[in-house]
């Protein structure tokens, strides 16, 4: 019994280390709150990339994100995962997802209902699919309503804003 006891205590701190690894995750309820993320005006080039856990396509394209991330973090190329997963799966899908694929890229929440409202503020050609992904500097942007399958791919779109 004891041993049971230890175990489950060990698990259980395990599971709360684990999580608090992601516990910066920021869940944004209302556009207003969250187009912030659109309005650096400085030297960096953004990449904001918009994915679910349900999303097979973003799924499949995170890790060139996550690729692109480590490699140019410290080059001038900020990197933002934004989940549109709904708040209450932060804890049971989104944290663990990130987790298990050790994805570091910085990663928020936004879980707003009004998506006829916000989507169109994201950008106008916005069909409401995911994934897209919005690459910026200044005021240069670019839009693309697209899956990528590559490293090179996203780094094609982040030369011609250098």
């Amino acid at each position: 019994m004891m041993r049971y006891i230890i175990f489950l205590s060990l698990l259980v701190v395990s599971l709360t280390l684990s999580a608090q690894q992601y516990d910066d995750i920021k869940v944004y309820k209302t556009f207003d709150e969250f187009k912030q993320v659109f309005e650096h005006k400085d030297d960096k080039i953004h990449v904001v990339n918009f994915w679910a856990t349900w999303c097979g396509p973003c799924v499949k394209e995170l890790p060139y994100f996550e690729e692109l991330h480590q490699k140019y973090k410290d080059a001038g190329v900020e990197v933002l995962l934004v989940s549109i997963d709904w708040d209450k799966h932060v804890e049971k899908k989104v944290i663990p997802f990130l987790h298990k694929n050790e994805y570091t890229a910085p990663t928020i929440v936004f879980d707003d209902p009004k998506t006829n409202d916000w989507i169109p503020k994201v950008d106008p050609d916005w069909s409401g699919a995911i994934p897209i992904t919005i690459f910026y500097k200044g005021n240069q942007r670019i839009f693309k309503e697209q899956a990528f399958h590559s490293l090179g791919e996203l780094e094609e779109i982040i030369n011609t804003l250098k």
